[in-house]
């Protein structure tokens, strides 16, 4: 299997809670957007804007956490107001921001959604890699989001905060500028394949 045109988005250092501006879309689209959502589109946008990939080549999307400022949110209010507005919770959903990209990049390929298990990369790596591995597609487009973790996590979160969105091609024929993966070289951290990968 072959990894390619590796695109990364991620805050600046001094300020972990910044997102990309998307100002290629309209605002009504990306105001209630949140950070995880915008990484995710110009993530996407920008692996598809950079190379010959058809639309129709199906997604997997990859999160540790999801949306989980969002989620904390409606949550509170469910708690606070015994309620819940229709579109809070449809934007905190799990899927919320690869269906973003989707609508916003008019892509037609699918996607699904890998929730790794005790914050394995590998595991979801895996899950995407299948159906490149098992034959049944020629390529995937990876896609990997976590968003900056709010301060009133902070006494509960005892990992890494690396808030990050990524998207990369995998494939079963090797591409322009591709690189080899053997899976006994996958790395067990996002920033890891990043470092990996981005050649």
């Amino acid at each position: 299997m072959f990894v390619s045109h590796l695109r990364v988005w991620e805050p600046p250092a001094e300020d972990l809670s910044a997102s990309p501006k998307l100002e290629w879309t309209e605002p009504i689209f990306r105001r209630r957007l949140s950070q995880l959502t915008k990484m995710t589109v110009q993530a996407a946008r920008d692996i598809f804007e950079g190379g010959d990939i058809s639309k129709d080549t199906k997604i997997v999307f990859v999160s540790f956490r999801g949306e989980l400022e969002r989620e904390f949110k409606v949550n509170k209010t469910l708690i606070e107001e015994d309620s819940i507005l229709p579109a809070a919770f449809s934007l905190s959903v799990f899927n919320a921001a690869i269906a973003q990209a989707t609508i916003a990049l008019g892509l037609k390929g699918g996607y699904n959604c890998v929730f790794p298990s005790q914050g394995n990369f590998k595991d979801g790596f895996l899950a995407a890699a299948a159906p490149v591995l098992a034959g049944t597609e020629e390529n995937i487009i990876f896609v990997y989001a976590d968003e900056n973790v709010p301060d009133y996590y902070e006494e509960f979160f005892d990992g890494q905060n690396c808030p990050m969105a990524f998207a990369a091609l995998l494939s079963s024929q090797k591409k322009e500028n591709s690189v080899e993966c053997k899976l006994e070289d996958i790395p067990r951290s996002p920033r890891e394949f990043v470092q990996k990968f981005n050649k």
